[in-house]
């Protein structure tokens, strides 16, 4: 009897216990869920905060305003996570420390990748090139098409698609021929005895004036570059627009050649002298 009766203290004690902890823990899960949905629904509602505050910030990127609302929004997960764990009495300081170890390892072993993404909001910050842009490094050469936080997508002239990781990018000199409005070109001409100087100056001025894509401001110049004993060489300068840059530079090119070649043409002599002393030819004068 005695046994029995120490068993059924023992249970009914048990069940007291287990009783107790029900309720406990029933208000420890209830509290958690509420939690963890209040924190959900914070997390996205202050990330969305975020990337609308962002955005509207002169300069900033919406690729890189939305990198910056994920971080915070996840962060706020994270945190709601530790505040839940917190309610059944695990001890948070080892949980941070563990997310920290944990950190740490993914940030050794993704070096390269966020050196990348580092070098990215570097670039989504400071613009020194945009979509569209044509852009030159010591180590890539092309047209921008899309600036993301681990690499840039490029279009070669010759039409060839190329993937430049960010950090291949940044912390090197960059060449951007789009970003201004305007460009500078020169054309050279080497001058010969059939025609001079000023001559030369005329023909180049003459042509650069009745090409309407070629600037009035900066004006066009012609000047004498180099000399030599039998020649010189004459250089015209004038300014267009980034955009038509290569198209004006490459018509004046052929101009300037066919322009020339045609008045040493017109120079050339069309018929021999008869009368030249000692029967020898020679040109007529011009």
């Amino acid at each position: 009897m005695d046994q029995a009766s120490d068993f059924v203290v023992a249970t009914r004690a048990a069940l007291a216990q287990l009783s107790a902890l029900a309720v406990q823990y029933s208000f420890s899960v209830v509290g958690a869920i509420i939690l963890l949905i209040l924190g959900w629904l914070a997390a996205g509602l202050i990330g969305r905060w975020a990337r609308n505050g962002l955005g509207r910030i002169h300069g900033i990127d919406a690729t890189l305003a939305q990198f910056f609302s994920n971080i915070i929004r996840y962060a706020i997960l994270v945190l709601v996570v530790v505040m839940v764990l917190g309610q059944f009495g695990v001890q948070t300081a080892s949980v941070l420390a563990a997310l920290g170890a944990v950190g740490l390892a993914v940030g050794l072993a993704l070096q390269g990748t966020l050196q990348n993404i580092a070098a990215g909001i570097m670039l989504l910050v400071l613009r020194p090139f945009r979509v569209g842009e044509s852009i030159e490094t010591s180590n890539v050469k092309g047209i921008v098409v899309d600036v993301g936080l681990f690499a840039t997508e490029l279009r070669t002239v010759d039409g060839i698609y190329r993937l430049a990781p960010n950090s291949t990018l940044w912390n090197v000199p960059i060449t951007n021929y789009s970003r201004l409005d305007k460009r500078r070109h020169d054309i050279t001409v080497t001058t010969s005895e059939k025609i001079d100087i000023a001559r030369a100056e005329k023909l180049l001025r003459d042509l650069v004036a009745a090409d309407e894509r070629v600037l009035k401001n900066p004006a066009p110049i012609t000047f004498v570059s180099d000399f030599n004993d039998g020649s010189a060489t004459v250089t015209l300068r004038y300014w267009a627009k980034s955009d038509e840059w290569f198209t004006v530079g490459n018509d004046l090119s052929r101009q300037v050649k066919l322009t020339f070649d045609e008045q040493k043409t017109k120079d050339l002599p069309s018929q021999t002298d008869k009368h030249a002393p000692d029967g020898e030819s020679g040109p007529l004068a011009v």
